[in-house]
């Protein structure tokens, strides 16, 4: 026995015929809502001014435009820097296991050790270069906090 199914799609709005289903999102959710011609119009129409001052951030559920910035290291670079902040923990006095996540405390006292004994970042101030700060742009054209050279 052969079936015919037929999906009818029902305006959101009104409980008439929809003609299309649209997606939208705001504040970080994504909606979808069937609507008939009139009704998706009346809402394009609705988002046309702050859809013409916005900037595009890619589609909403594809991730796209939420970049991640690279790694820093390599896994085998930070297979060594845990490694040598785990021998400094026992150097100093403190209990660290060989292998797991090592303690934010650990983590806080290796830093502020490195920053007593490093030596400053402005060691060269005196260079003109060293005082001018740029500008850093990404591909959309997005400007982040000046950074000093």
């Amino acid at each position: 026995m052969a079936q015919k199914v037929t999906v009818q799609l029902i305006d959101d709005m009104d409980g008439g015929t929809a003609a299309e289903t649209i997606t939208f999102a705001l504040d970080g959710v994504t909606y979808e809502i069937d609507l008939s011609e009139a009704n998706a119009g009346k809402l394009r129409d609705a988002f046309a001014t702050f859809v013409g001052a916005a900037r595009r951030a890619g589609t909403a559920s594809s991730g796209i435009g939420r970049r991640r910035p690279a790694p820093t290291t390599t896994a085998p670079a930070r297979r060594e820097k845990l490694q040598a902040i785990r021998e400094w923990a026992r150097a100093n006095g403190h209990t660290v296991s060989d292998r797991g996540r090592i303690s934010a405390e650990i983590m806080n006292a290796y830093r502020n050790h490195n920053q007593v004994t490093a030596p400053p970042a402005n060691a060269h101030a005196d260079t003109p270069s060293a005082q001018v700060p740029t500008m850093a742009f990404s591909s959309e054209g997005n400007i982040s906090a000046p950074v000093h050279a």
